[in-house]
């Protein structure tokens, strides 16, 4: 299964929600689909994009949030599955990529390459309630519909081949990319705003 086409199967599913990804090919690939408003490449910082998601939750309960992360990024920040079970926010999605390699840093092993770790099991260790771990198309999009309709946080584990895209580059820098997806959560909330008065 490859990654670019899981993103791509959920990708019309995405358009209304806030969206953060980790860095490097995860990042390019939803990219090239074409790039939103609501879409937040968070580059040069490997292992925060769940924080990042767990922050956007809480304080926009009315947003569904999905992050899309992968295993590297995830076993540099393990203790992020502890607190966001903790906090539990009904309206996160966390669907992690594992292609068991650091492939946008070198493409070196992870501890999930051969079967040493399972982020998985660690997440429902964690307190994670909702867990789900893929390996086929199928099994990902019918797991990212529930997550999608469920209320709960979500975890879904989706086993991806170690390949990414075949070019890097974005002509949105970080900077302006946090400015624009800054001003789409207010303009979002000034609309919901408009619509309950």
């Amino acid at each position: 299964m490859k990654r670019a086409k899981c993103i791509e199967a959920i990708y019309p599913e995405l358009q209304d929600k806030l969206v953060v990804t980790i860095m490097g090919a995860c990042a390019q690939e939803l990219y090239d689909l074409g790039h939103c408003e609501n879409f937040f490449y968070l580059q040069h910082a490997m292992g925060l994009a769940s924080s990042i998601g767990l922050g956007l939750a809480l304080n926009l309960p009315q947003e569904k949030v999905v992050v899309l992360d992968g295993d590297g990024s995830v076993l540099m920040n393990l203790g992020t599955l502890t607190t966001i079970a903790r906090y539990n926010p009904p309206n996160l999605v966390h669907i992690i990529f594992d292609n068991g390699s650091l492939l946008s840093t070198g493409g070196f092993a992870s501890h999930t390459t051969s079967g040493i770790t399972d982020l998985a099991a660690i997440a429902r260790g964690a307190g994670v309630q909702n867990v789900a771990a893929v390996s086929t198309p199928m099994d990902f999009i019918a797991a990212a519909a529930d997550a999608f309709e469920n209320d709960g946080y979500s975890v879904i584990v989706a086993k991806v081949e170690a390949t990414g895209p075949d070019h890097f580059g974005m002509d949105l820098k970080l900077p302006e990319n946090a400015f624009r997806f800054e001003r789409y959560i207010k303009e979002r909330k000034q609309m919901r705003t408009k619509l309950h008065n």
